[in-house]
């Protein structure tokens, strides 16, 4: 199937075409032919996607094909483009694929058609999350998308393997699911909090991962001990049990630390953004203390390459 410009606004003007907003992309179904699904997957400007392959249901096929625009591609720790009218085929890659877009492309990808479906419902499944947790908290799922794919950058600097991303990806995308379950007035409260409400707002760790491990996607339930321990400390003063140093997972040092940045650089009810560089500056200040001093290491060295492109 090839797309042309026209063919791409008329879908992108849509709007009875089923659409999922995944932060930082749009991905509208257009079709399926032969057991074979087709969306178009439009990615924002700066924003990055990546692709794990594994033999799928059904023909297992997995394309995408640049349609307009161009892609960065990098696998195994070598990059190269694929420009417009050029095609990936996924199953020729078995290790991690990332994809970078400097500016928005538009992207048409094919699947099988069980395996899509069953993507996009649960993609809906995680849209509906992501959205009453913006309602209560006051970050927006582009928060959320954020911090997966920076701890998802982060994973690859550090060399980890490959069959853990998944859940990191999940642990890092739902660590506040557990705000949910604290009173609104406490998580935006301009003030500073009383010990008993303090006591409620460090609730939402525990909280979080007993959702996520009564999830209905059953896939997510894996992804609750980073939940549970994105608060620990690397010197024992976290919550919610005081873990330190190695005792607390590499998935949940990672989040704490992209975390802890994206909302240093954040508009809060209760304080200003800090800049980029004031929150690099609190990063190195906490390393050690109450951050794992290696994935620290990892995330300035990961700004540094992106040129401490942030948003």
């Amino acid at each position: 199937m090839k797309l042309t410009r026209e063919q791409i606004k008329y879908i992108k003007e849509n709007t009875s075409l089923p659409r999922n907003d995944v932060g930082h992309a749009m991905s509208t179904y257009i079709g399926k032919t032969d057991n074979v699904a087709y969306s178009l997957f439009s990615l924002l400007p700066n924003r990055s996607f990546w692709v794990r392959y594994t033999k799928g249901i059904g023909s297992g096929i997995e394309k995408y094909t640049v349609v307009q625009g161009t892609l960065e591609v990098q696998y195994e720790g070598h990059a190269f483009i694929l420009n417009e009218g050029e095609t990936l085929d996924a199953s020729e890659y078995p290790e991690l694929l990332s994809f970078y877009g400097e500016d928005a492309v538009e992207i048409l990808v094919e699947m099988s058609t069980e395996e899509f479906e069953t993507n996009f419902r649960n993609t809906e499944i995680v849209q509906r999350d992501a959205a009453a947790i913006e309602k209560v908290d006051g970050y927006t799922f582009h928060h959320c998308s954020r911090i997966k794919d920076y701890s998802i950058e982060l994973w690859k600097k550090l060399g980890q393997p490959i069959e853990r991303v998944t859940m990191l990806r999940w642990g890092a995308y739902f660590h506040d699911i557990g705000k949910l379950a604290v009173p609104i007035e406490i998580l935006n409260k301009p003030g500073k909090l009383t010990s008993e409400e303090w006591e409620l707002m460090k609730s939402h760790t525990v909280k979080g991962a007993q959702m996520m491990r009564e999830h209905e996607i059953i896939w997510l339930r894996d992804a609750a001990f980073i939940v549970e321990e994105h608060h620990e400390r690397y010197d024992g003063k976290g919550y919610p049990y005081g873990l330190k140093g190695e005792e607390i997972s590499l998935e949940a040092s990672i989040v704490s630390v992209v975390d802890s940045f994206d909302a240093m650089t954040t508009d809060r009810v209760y304080r200003n953004a800090l800049t980029i560089k004031e929150a690099i500056q609190e990063i190195i200040k906490g390393r050690g203390t109450q951050f794992n001093p290696t994935v620290v290491d990892a995330f300035l060295k990961l700004l540094h390459d992106q040129e401490f492109k942030w948003r």
